[in-house]
Order: structure tokens, then sequence, then C-alpha cells
């Protein structure tokens, strides 16, 4: 009699994941190409494009830094097929960088550009997303160079590749626009719940043609 019960509950307590994914215990170092070098007397955040006041909005490190910091709780879905979940991210979130430098009312995406040119495109509701944060912390310790110190960008309910690590800017958009993986044969929207992996699945009004 007892056995279904324990079944259940066993099933009960499993975290849910997305179609596809697989439960990962620890961090694997996934990137494209070789990890930058941080030179904080260089580095800059930038927001650009489709600003409310028409201008560029820029940080250095040291002022980066100071912006307000916060933490969410959020999953990693890799589209390499592990999930990481309920890790704790600290930084900056996006909400903080739309209040601080506003888009037109016009913009409906975002570009995410980092180190060595790479970019993602976003829809700006997904930017603007409670848990989207460009994360300096995870668990409370820095990010390594690796794992995309000094910045990344996490977006918990997309799959990873839509958080590019190193981060340098944010171009505001008023028409989509594919990043670096999107050209490449990567679902323009990346929702793993729905598993939009390749861009041979995409629907009309997913994203522009390639």
């Amino acid at each position: 009699m007892g056995q279904p019960a324990e079944r259940a509950s066993r099933q009960a307590a499993e975290p849910e994941l997305p179609p596809g994914q697989r439960l990962q215990r620890g961090w694997p170092v996934t990137h494209y190409g070789p990890v930058p070098k941080f030179r904080p007397e260089r580095w800059e955040f930038r927001v650009f494009g489709a600003t409310a006041d028409g201008e560029k909005h820029c940080w250095t490190h040291e002022e980066f830094s100071a912006l307000p910091y916060a933490t969410v709780v959020g999953d990693l879905h890799c589209v390499t097929k592990f999930s990481m979940l309920g890790a704790e991210w600290g930084g900056v979130t996006a909400r903080t960088i739309l209040d601080l430098a506003p888009p037109a009312d016009d913009a409906t995406h975002v570009m995410v550009w980092a180190e060595y040119g790479f970019s993602s495109n976003l829809r700006m509701a997904d930017f603007a997303a409670e848990g989207t944060i460009f994360a300096t912390h995870k668990g409370g310790e820095l990010l390594t160079a690796e794992h995309g110190f000094p910045l990344r960008l996490v977006v918990p309910h997309l799959y990873a590749w839509k958080g590019p690590k190193w981060v340098r800017g944010v171009e505001y958009m008023t028409a989509d626009r594919r990043g670096f993986w999107e050209e490449r044969g990567y679902h323009n929207v990346g929702d793993p719940w729905r598993e939009q992996r390749y861009s041979y699945q995409e629907e009309p009004g997913d994203g522009p043609e390639l």
C-alpha cells in the first residue's frame, strides 16, 4: 500500500527540468573562443542605440561596481542539455539598467554585446524580466574568468546562450536582429520549456529571416 505513495513523494521531490535536459550538480565551463583578459582601467559598460534621451550611457568598472547590488535565485539551462537549478546570482538587475538608462518608447529588443564582438539578442520583455541579472557573483563568490568575470548576463527562463559571458554593453533596438549564435542556427527566442533549440524549429513571428 505504501509503495505508490512513496514513489509519488519521490517524484514530487525531484526538481522540474525542461524537456530534454539533465540535472547537473557542478558547473561545466562552456564557451566559444578564448577567455579574455580583464583590464579594469579599460573596461566600460555601455548602453546605446534607441535610448529615451538619444544618448549613450557609460559606466567604468568602478562605477558599475557601485550600482545597487541584488541577488536572484535562478536556473541555468544550457542548450547542450545540462541544467543547473536554484543558483544564487548576485549583481545588477537588468531592471536597474533600464531605470538608469531608459529605452525609447519604440524599443522592442536588445542586443547584448560581449568581448570579441560576441552578441545575443533578446526581446525587451525577456530582458526586463524580474530574474534577468548582470551577474558578478554566484553563491556569494566572484565569478571566475572562465565563467564570465567580470560580468555575465543570466536570463534564467531562457537557454544560457542568451546570457553571454564577458558582457560589455547593451544596444536598444526598434526591430529584432539576430545575434552570434542566432545567425548560426540557434533558435531566435530560446525558451527551454518549449525546447526552442534550433532555427529550423522557429514559427512565424519568432524572429527575422535568416
